[in-house]
């Protein structure tokens, strides 16, 4: 039975502590074939521990001073982390990132409160880093410096290491396989496995056509940490998280330290294979680098010997790469199975249109309340308001049309007829009606503008774009921006733009 936790003091009090799972439907060969699922870190990745663990230790040493701004370079995952912690702890954050990285990335770290500096996707991972300690001296912020501080692999000895050997205190670790960005958890898990577990093989996986690490090549750096120069084998590859066009110090130490025993190269297409497979076969979302890093497990798996047990790190979860090549074959339509589906049976079809009559008199027409149509009507006639907006609270597309008319600083009334208050005077049924009535099409919003019906939000778009919602703003001598908006369907809904 499991057991009932005692409330935490903090979400960072949850950080570690990640389940080892088995992967049966993806073995091959006759070895065991484990992951250590780090999405379940509250901010969703392996991360979180140097996160957590970069600001106590700025905090202890004096490094970090109340209230002052935290920044640092990141593909993002670092970012995520960060983020959660510094909105925590009450320290300002400014992440600086390329932009090439996924907008799900972006929008978690601005969701937690940081700021989001990007640079030039073709400066790749050291112009991050130049912009970040630029910011940093310029402005006496607190660099992290993820890629260089012996924090960042501390923590993993502490944590991650000991977590994997309480895993396996009663069985063998033959294979721990990993990926690596800025080598955190390979150097310290790596050094920890050689002294107690030496029968472990270490094994590191890599681009295979950014093979950075197997090309002995080794990295040099300046007086600030920053790379003298871009890898010479750096090539760009789609596995975010992984192999900057840079060796860390970090990485490049652990590997002069004899702490790795097999590289293994991977293909971008073997890491979204693997990504997809953990899903539908296993159940568990994970990102691309997790799919690399399985898909080099599963070929130390396939070729190691049976009874073997092969443990790959698998370091974030997937919904940060919605926008991203992982999520490429998926649409947001139904596809042509799912369309027979839904004809399988007869209601709730798109191909068939829906029924939104109410109440009729005898004659078949539907009666309109008087109160709700004298309210429409009062409202479409006020000349305190000449732009009215009939609205849903949380309409998608009623926001679409607040968003332009609040970017064109065009001034309106916004009528929310599903109020909790206009519903229990059952006025919000009765609302739609008058306005049905009144426009012959039963969708919100609506829109009238100096008494005229406008149309919906399509309409309004559509109106906005040919100039016509202009002139007609402009004649009723309604002040705005003509240039604030020049594509205006930008604003509809994200899954309306795909369909598109």
């Amino acid at each position: 039975m499991a057991m009932i936790s005692m409330p935490y003091e903090s979400i960072l009090d949850t950080i570690g502590k990640t389940p080892v799972v088995r992967l049966a439907r993806m073995q091959t060969g006759g070895a065991a074939l484990y992951a250590k699922l780090e999405a379940f870190n509250p901010g969703g990745s392996v991360k979180d521990r140097l996160a957590a663990a970069i600001i106590a230790e700025a905090e202890r040493s004096g490094a970090l001073k109340p209230g002052q701004t935290v920044v640092e370079a990141t593909s993002g995952n670092t970012g995520i982390g960060l983020a959660m912690v510094c909105a925590r702890k009450g320290y300002p954050l400014v992440i600086v990132m390329p932009e090439n990285a996924s907008i799900e990335r972006r929008k978690l770290m601005r969701f937690f409160g940081a700021r989001v500096v990007l640079t030039p996707a073709v400066e790749r991972g050291s112009g991050m880093l130049a912009k970040a300690i630029e910011l940093a001296e310029t402005h006496g912020w607190f660099l992290c410096r993820q890629f260089e501080t012996p924090v960042n692999a501390a923590v993993h000895a502490r944590t991650t290491a000991r977590e994997i050997l309480e895993a396996f205190r009663d069985r063998p670790l033959d294979y721990w396989v990993t990926g690596t960005g800025t080598g955190g958890t390979l150097a310290r898990v790596a050094s920890v496995l050689r002294r107690e577990r030496p029968q472990t093989r270490i094994v590191v996986c890599e681009p295979d056509n950014s093979a950075l690490l197997s090309s002995g090549i080794a990295q040099q750096f300046d007086e600030r940490g920053m790379p003298t120069r871009a890898h010479t084998r750096f090539r760009p590859h789609p596995i975010q998280g992984w192999s900057p066009d840079f060796i860390p110090q970090i990485v490049g130490k652990a590997m002069a330290e004899g702490l790795v025993d097999e590289i293994v190269p991977v293909s971008g297409d073997s890491a979204l294979a693997a990504a997809r497979r953990l899903a539908t076969e296993e159940g568990i979302l994970a990102g691309i680098s997790s799919g690399a890093t399985l898909a080099g497990a599963m070929e130390v798996a396939r070729r190691a010997k049976a009874g073997r047990n092969v443990l790959c790190m698998l370091p974030d979860t997937g919904e940060r790469y919605l926008s991203t090549i992982l999520f490429d074959h998926i649409t947001e339509e139904m596809s042509l199975e799912e369309e027979e589906i839904s004809r399988s049976t007869p209601g709730y079809r798109f191909d068939r249109p829906p029924s939104f009559a109410g109440p009729q008199t005898a004659a078949g027409e539907v009666r309109i309340d008087p109160a709700a149509d004298a309210f429409v009507d009062e409202a479409i006639g006020d000349p305190d308001h000449p732009v009215v907006l009939f609205s849903l609270t949380w309409c998608e597309f009623c926001w679409s049309v607040r968003k332009l008319f609040d970017r064109a600083g065009i001034p309106y009334r916004c009528i929310d007829i599903d109020t909790p208050e206009r519903q229990r005077e059952a006025m919000d049924g009765e609302i739609r009606k008058a306005l049905r009535a009144r426009v012959g099409s039963p969708t919100i919003p609506q829109v009238f503008v100096a008494g005229r019906h406008l149309g919906g939000c399509t309409e309004t778009l559509a109106a906005w774009q040919d100039g016509s919602l202009s002139a007609r703003l402009a004649a009723a001598g309604i002040a705005h921006d003509r240039d604030a908006c020049p594509d205006p369907d930008s604003l509809l809904p994200q899954w309306v733009r795909a369909k598109a």
